[in-house]
């Protein structure tokens, strides 16, 4: 088998496993990279041995993180389960780099109102629906003009990551906007229809059972590219949405120049929605069910950043009166100032108290 050969194997394989097109890309990539590393050997005359070279190579010499390693073994491990048929046992568990727990970067509600209140046009449509909805960025972007309710203001995600369908509440405040972005989709649609064209590509095999589904408004995407292009797979001249990239590059240049500390993304919105729930008192299976997250313990990454309503968690720096440490800032500099405290050091925790004390007083006269 040839590597133009392999490499199309894999992509069959996984299609007829409906892998995500992402995922597809992700490893056909590395797939090519595992081979050309080992200067274009074929993956069947190489086995672990020449595995633990290549994530070796990833992670001393590329630096990798303990994700993107997986990320690369996953691939190999496609590769020579579903392809070669090779199963390689207990090498495919011991092989994996062990990933640390990061706490997710979140914005404050009035930092999302800055980020989003510099920001114009389609993109700021998606970055607030990605906001008031928690959506991933592909969900967003992959919504019909069918999956959006104003009646009962909901939005159906479907094919979500691990190919499943839920739903997510539709904010009000953004039922006019989608309004008016679905009557752009309508006259554009006509106006692909009266060229001749206004197909869209349908998931799987609906353009088989249904031959015109594609023609019609409720397939067409909520957020369509501003020009037509050729569908790789039908090889029709259809209208796909947006690219993501220019979302991208429109939420990181609003983030940059309304909260500049924070290094924060598409999916920091995202993010942001749950922290935001939870402060609100949600339960944490509801936000784990309007994330789509198959296990809690995915949702609970939250909470680390969290002060909850019924559980604060105050410092002890903070059970201080404001009113007593300005009081005992003010005595500190007129004592310094007359020469009379000996004892610059005095602890802030005995100043306070003494002060506090002088506070008592002054009330009970």
């Amino acid at each position: 088998m040839e590597k133009s050969q392999l490499l199309e194997s894999i992509r069959n394989r996984i299609r007829v496993k409906h892998y995500s097109k992402k995922t597809e890309d992700a490893y056909i990539d590395w797939a090519r990279r595992f081979v050309l590393f080992h200067n274009k050997r074929h993956p069947e005359q190489m086995g672990e041995k020449e595995i633990s070279e290549f994530l070796s190579h990833l992670a001393l010499d590329l630096n990798v993180s303990a994700a993107t390693q997986n990320l690369a073994l996953n691939s190999i491990l496609f590769l020579y389960k579903e392809v070669l048929n090779r199963d390689l046992g207990k090498f495919a568990s011991t092989a994996r780099a062990k990933k640390g727990k990061r706490a997710p970067t979140f914005f404050s509600r009035e930092e999302v109102r800055k980020i989003i209140s510099v920001m114009s046009g389609t993109p700021r449509l998606i970055a607030a629906l990605l906001y008031g909805t928690g959506m991933r960025l592909e969900e967003g972007l992959n919504l019909r003009v069918q999956d959006v309710d104003f009646d009962r203001r909901t939005v159906t995600v479907r094919r979500g990551k691990g190919d499943k369908d839920r739903f997510v509440p539709l904010p009000a405040t953004l039922i006019d906007p989608l309004k008016r972005q679905l009557e752009l989709v309508r006259i554009l649609h006509e106006q692909d229809l009266d060229d001749g064209l206004g197909e869209v590509r349908l998931p799987f095999a609906l353009a088989t059972k249904y031959p015109n589904a594609g023609r019609e408004l409720a397939w067409q995407f909520v957020f369509p590219a501003s020009r037509r292009c050729k569908d790789p797979v039908s090889a029709k001249y259809t209208r796909f949405h947006i690219d993501a990239s220019l979302v991208q590059r429109a939420i990181k240049e609003a983030v940059r120049t309304t909260v500049p500390h924070k290094n924060g993304s598409t999916h920091t919105l995202r993010h942001s929605f749950a922290t935001h729930l939870l402060e609100n008192g949600y339960d944490i299976r509801v936000v784990q069910e309007l994330l789509g997250h198959s296990d809690v313990r995915t949702t609970m990454i939250y909470t680390h950043v969290l002060n909850r309503p019924g559980l604060p968690i105050l410092s002890p720096l903070d059970e201080i009166p404001e009113t007593a440490r300005a009081r005992l800032r003010d005595q500190r500099a007129e004592l310094l100032g007359e020469g009379l405290l000996d004892n610059p050091s005095t602890t802030i925790e005995e100043s306070a108290s003494e002060s506090q004390e002088v506070q008592g007083e002054d009330e009970d006269l």
